[in-house]
């Protein structure tokens, strides 16, 4: 079995991927942001990539070795496991089945573990906890289907950026507009950080008034 969806195109991956997530949620105008509570297991993780969408039950894990198969190289696999925090539905061993595929990283609402080697192995996991316990391996999952993640539409082949920030979603449809509004930010950033070390003030800047004592 393969999937058909279309994939943010690769140029766009390679574009994105050099952007901080927090400036591609501001130029997408605020949007696209998931829970705070989904952390990368170490502050140097990164990923960009389209997203493979997985709607597994709880404390299940099948449906993660099935997709790995299903994912084509540089995908992302995003994971709703309904929140559930008392399973760790990733360790070591999909991690070295996943780098064999080229998969780009594990984007989950639930827990993982083998943290260690998921850490020295280099490969980017974010998660909401760490679980020791084990997995059930029942049918039941939807791969490669739209769904809501965390608040989240997500549509199979979305682009998802993800850093120490945080996580955001870019439709595809979409994706190359934003880059240029992200672009954009960046520049006028740039020159905000440079006329601040010339002497000008963040009031001045964004149009602030000054602090006066209320009443």
């Amino acid at each position: 079995m393969s999937l058909s969806h279309t994939r943010v195109g690769a140029e766009l991956v390679s574009a994105f991927s050099t952007i901080q997530a927090a400036t591609i949620h501001e130029a997408q105008g605020g949007t696209g942001a998931v829970t705070a509570e989904i952390r990368p297991l170490d502050r140097a993780m990164s990923l960009c990539g389209p997203a493979l969408t997985i709607k597994m039950p709880p404390a299940d894990n099948l449906a993660l070795h099935q997709a790995l198969y299903l994912a084509e190289p540089g995908d992302v696999l995003v994971v709703d496991c309904g929140r559930h925090m008392e399973a760790g539905q990733w360790g070591g061993i999909l991690m070295e089945a996943a780098k064999a595929r080229g998969i780009a990283g594990l984007i989950t609402n639930g827990s993982v573990r083998d943290t260690d080697e998921l850490i020295e192995g280099n490969f980017p996991v974010f998660s909401r906890g760490i679980s020791i316990k084990g997995t059930a391996k029942n049918p039941g999952a939807r791969i490669g289907e739209p769904m809501i993640f965390e608040g989240v539409n997500v549509a199979p082949g979305d682009l998802v950026r993800a850093d120490a920030d945080g996580i955001v979603f870019v439709p595809k449809e979409s994706a190359a507009a934003v880059l240029e509004k992200s672009r954009a930010r960046i520049a006028k950033e740039d020159d905000f950080t440079r006329r601040i070390r010339n002497g000008e003030t963040t009031l001045d800047l964004y149009g602030f008034p000054a602090y006066s004592k209320a009443g």
